[in-house]
């Protein structure tokens, strides 16, 4: 049964991220449930990437660097996201950052989903249907970045990455993850990857599609016996664009 203050929260998106009844009490330590949920949630982050590769209009920065590697060495989209993902795992070791079940399963699965998800996914050519498609990648990502989150196993490769830059240099978070992301813009682009309205639009929308995604996931999943969310991440340093 949801109360006036349930409805009331699905208006706006959550700040922090919720804590779940599926919420895993360690890295390393979870559920058959959990896994699952962490599995679908990585799945819809992939195939939300998937969407913008075939809307046609431009990716996120992440995928701009991986489309530009597969435009320019041998290798499919999905096996230069793998390649980038463990590249910058070995970056965490001189900041001595310490990777989780949802790490390893990040590297993975988010490649893998990106892959195949190509394999079905329709590349309109007409601009209305191109940019409904990225509009659908974006909230995929979100929604999949929800429940991904909400797991508690531990960061992405490139956000454990910017949070120990963060940790070792008492640099500000936003201001880390804006010059990485920048940098690989830049890179990828150089490189032959697509940069356009779509870029535009994540760099936009991103933020918000993780709030509603990390809303609804809450709502709909929190542990109502516990404190109601974990304000140890208010500015969502594991979401892996």
């Amino acid at each position: 049964m949801f109360t006036i203050s349930d409805i009331m929260s699905w208006l706006k998106p959550s700040r922090t991220i919720p804590v779940t009844r599926w919420r895993a009490p360690s890295r390393w330590r979870t559920k058959p449930s959990t896994f699952a949920i962490l599995i679908i949630g990585l799945w819809l982050f992939g195939a939300g990437d998937g969407m913008l590769v075939a809307a046609g209009l431009g990716v996120s920065p992440w995928t701009v660097l991986a489309q530009g590697m597969s435009t320019k060495f041998p290798m499919s989209i999905g096996l230069a996201t793998f390649l980038v993902s463990v590249l910058v795992l070995l970056l965490w070791i001189p900041l001595r950052e310490r990777p989780g079940l949802g790490t390893i399963c990040n590297v993975i699965v988010i490649a893998l989903a990106l892959q195949v998800s190509l394999l079905f996914l329709p590349r309109p050519q007409i601009f209305a249907l191109q940019l409904v498609e990225v509009l659908l990648g974006i909230a995929a990502i979100g929604l999949g970045s929800g429940l991904y989150l909400t797991t508690n196993l531990g960061p992405g490769p490139r956000d454990g990455w910017m949070t120990g830059i963060h940790q070792r240099t008492g640099w500000p978070v936003p201001a880390v993850r804006l010059s990485i992301e920048v940098v690989v813009l830049g890179i990828g682009w150089l490189l032959g990857g697509i940069v356009g309205l779509g870029t535009v639009l994540f760099a936009l929308l991103i933020g918000p599609s993780v709030g509603y995604g990390l809303m609804f996931v809450g709502t709909f999943g929190r542990d109502r016996t516990k404190p109601t969310a974990d304000t140890s991440n208010d500015e969502f340093p594991e979401l892996d664009a």
